[in-house]
């Protein structure tokens, strides 16, 4: 009984560190995603892409190679300078997936952006871009 009390703490030790790890993670790449955001950098945005990604600006979709996802984000990035870009909420499903909403603001207006990350080869990426005008 004593054994088996021993490796059920030693599993819930184990179990919490992978989880604070994962959370710390993703919150590193969200915040790294803020920052890339706010300068309107296609280029900071892109390293934490995964090599093929889904991406809608305000109903025109498709998924592209995470180079060309950046050279369209520069031109989107162009046309609509960035003010600001603030978090309205962060999460994470059961399965591990993460996501967070923010609204990206501009000189003409607001997009509400939604952006979904999943750990890939030990790695936060994000395999999701989502900008809708409000």
């Amino acid at each position: 009984m004593k054994e088996f009390a021993i490796k059920y703490f030693l599993i819930i030790i184990i179990s919490g560190f992978c989880l604070s790890n994962s959370h710390a993670q993703s919150e590193s790449l969200f915040a790294d995603v803020r920052s890339a955001l706010k300068a309107g950098s296609s280029k900071e945005l892109s390293q934490h892409f995964h090599d093929n990604i889904e991406l809608n600006i305000n109903g025109e979709s498709g998924n592209y190679s995470n180079v060309h996802a950046e050279i369209y984000l520069k031109e989107f990035f162009k046309k609509h300078e960035p003010i600001s870009f603030e978090y309205a909420h962060q999460g994470s499903s059961p399965e591990g997936l993460n996501y967070a909403i923010g609204n990206y603001v501009h000189s003409e207006g607001t997009y509400l952006v939604l952006i979904r990350a999943k750990k890939i080869n030990g790695k936060e990426k994000i395999y999701i871009i989502d900008f809708s005008k409000e």
